[in-house]
């Protein structure tokens, strides 16, 4: 059945299906498939119009095509000293669907049936088709003076001469197949860049400080309760780091039951170190797409927080705040919405390829399998739906994720 839309819904979803009329990407159809409509809110507050395609994308056979690895990817740059980094407007949508293949993408409005003539986000093999043409287009400068994964696009040279030459034969590859970048996402010319979750410079590849922020900026505990909510981090991954029990003893001592509270030198001192070695090598563990990732996720009544690992030592580190709107959310929604969050934060590292969603809500594990979901949880799981991971259930004394989310 169709969803119920509110007036301010329906206006935009006019305007929406207006305007992808009008540049050429939908067109009116008489298929036999009718996906329903959703919409999902973005940072500023706007509404995005989607497709829920997860009955065709449960009928689809998936394409083997596998994305790139990263580590080779890095591996291509040695030597480059000059970087520029392009990224593509809506890059699925520049794309043609071939027409005999358009009826499947087909959705239903209160104005009509209609089709993509494009390629939608949200259909599961959105990103190996993508990375095949990108893959194809590049061919003959493809790992010589340019790397592409899904819609990331990364120009190197050795010299600023030479990634002027560089950069204007990846500009005419564009121009030649009329695909699109938006320029206030784009950096020239550039001695580092972001990229793929990386900080990439002529000093060579480095973890993004981005990705340990939220240890490196935890803030000194004021309590018993904050120390072990800390500590509850650290310990989870207590066998990688060298002399771990004796670097947190000044720590750990004021847990004991007659010990007065009081934060010393000492005490700031072992707090510091293990929040440095957390966020170094070998701790903190480079990524490795041919090896298998664990995405832990918890969400508590006031944040969420997530871990990406493999191998049981971690990749990245998240957390964020909820805001007051969604600290009214039931609990398997805030669950939800942490493992959302950390999908779209690590995109780049989790599209395309098989993964473990490990949770301490084991209602979680059944929502793909739920056959009416309210507008809010069919946004999520049309986001999910480019994905392709197992969820797991592990009780909350076990999830590494859980002090990230109380932070």
């Amino acid at each position: 059945p169709m969803f119920r839309y509110s007036q301010l819904e329906l206006a935009e979803m006019q305007r929406q299906v207006d305007l992808l009329l009008k540049l050429g990407l939908i067109e009116p159809s008489v298929s036999p498939w009718g996906a329903p409509v959703l919409f999902v809110r973005k940072k500023g507050g706007s509404l995005r119009m989607c497709v829920d395609w997860r009955a065709l994308n449960k009928l689809t056979i998936r394409n083997a095509a596998p994305l790139p690895r990263i580590d080779d990817i890095m591996d291509r740059l040695q030597g480059a000293k000059v970087f520029s980094s392009i990224d593509l407007t809506s890059a699925y949508h520049q794309l043609p669907i071939p027409e005999n293949e358009r009826e499947y993408t087909a959705f239903r409005t209160p104005f009509g049936h209609f089709q993509y003539k494009v390629l939608g986000f949200g259909l599961c093999n959105a990103p190996s088709v993508f990375q095949a043409v990108m893959n194809d287009i590049f061919r003959e400068a493809l790992n010589k003076y340019v790397v592409v994964y899904l819609d990331d696009i990364l120009v190197f040279s050795k010299t600023h001469a030479e990634h002027e030459q560089h950069l204007r034969s990846v500009m005419r590859i564009l121009q030649k197949h009329k695909f699109y970048a938006k320029l206030s996402k784009c950096e020239f010319n550039k001695p580092a860049v972001h990229f793929l979750g990386h900080v990439v410079s002529a000093e060579g590849v480095s973890v993004d400080p981005r990705k340990t922020a939220v240890v490196r900026e935890w803030p000194v505990p004021k309590d018993v309760s904050q120390l072990r909510s800390f500590l509850g981090l650290t310990n989870y991954f207590r066998r990688f780091i060298l002399g771990y029990a004796t670097l947190v003893r000044p720590l750990t001592q004021l847990l004991q039951n007659k010990v007065a509270w009081q934060w010393s030198r000492e005490q700031q001192c072992a707090f510091d170190a293990v929040k440095e070695a957390l966020v170094s090598p070998p701790v903190l563990a480079l990524p490795d797409c041919t090896q298998p990732f664990e995405m832990v996720c918890d969400a508590s009544q006031v944040g969420l927080g997530a871990v990406l690992m493999q191998h049981g030592k971690p990749v990245a580190f998240e957390s964020a705040k909820l805001s007051p709107a969604e600290q009214n959310y039931q609990t398997t929604e805030r669950e939800l919405l942490a493992v959302v969050h950390a999908l779209k934060l690590w995109r780049c590292y989790l599209e395309g390829v098989q993964f473990t969603v490990i949770t301490d809500h084991n209602p979680n594990t059944f929502f793909q399998t739920i056959p009416v979901l309210s507008r809010r949880q069919a946004r999520w799981s049309e986001y999910m739906q480019q994905f392709q991971f197992a969820w797991e259930y592990r009780p909350g004394r076990t999830n590494v994720a859980d002090p990230l989310s109380r932070h």
